[in-house]
């Protein structure tokens, strides 16, 4: 697959071996029981590396299957709540929307108005800035309070 006729060489360690024509390049990898892997094709002239190919690959694999391990899908959690809410259960929320920062989890705080409660909105906005200020040890607001039909929204993440 190698289309230049002179390559820079690479041993398997890092060390060069100098400029060589490609067909020497082959027999050398061949001598070795190594395969030569082209790394930089676009060089002057094209860096190749005597390498094994199948171990490589197997470690490139390994890399991959660590890095997907190790990534946090972050994930946004719902929190519904009413203008009129009880005491008690603004706290049971709260506790919840706390127990979703410490798992890294995003929150999105719904207000849902039903019939006559659309003519108090303030009441809803006073509630999301009650929560807001509740939150703000442990999160900040990444989507201030907004007015979407009949529902006011509010997105938190953890700081």
């Amino acid at each position: 697959m190698i289309t230049a006729q002179e390559l820079l060489v690479i041993d398997d360690d890092g060390g060069k071996r100098g400029v060589m024509s490609k067909f020497d390049a082959l027999k050398l990898a061949e001598s070795e029981g190594l395969d030569l892997v082209e790394v930089a094709p676009m060089a002057k002239p094209p860096v190749v590396k005597l390498m094994d190919f199948g171990k490589f690959k197997y470690q490139e694999q390994k890399k991959a299957a660590e890095a997907r391990k190790n990534q946090k899908i972050i994930e946004i959690k719902e929190i519904k709540m009413r203008p009129m809410i009880d005491d008690h259960d603004y706290d049971v929320k709260m506790r919840s929307i706390k127990r979703f920062f410490e798992e890294g989890d995003k929150v999105k705080v719904t207000l849902r108005f039903r019939g006559r409660e659309m003519a108090h909105m303030e009441i809803g906005m006073e509630l999301l800035q009650k929560v807001k200020r509740d939150i703000d040890t442990i999160g900040k607001v990444e989507q201030e309070p907004k007015l979407e039909g009949r529902q006011m929204i509010m997105v938190m993440a953890p700081k």
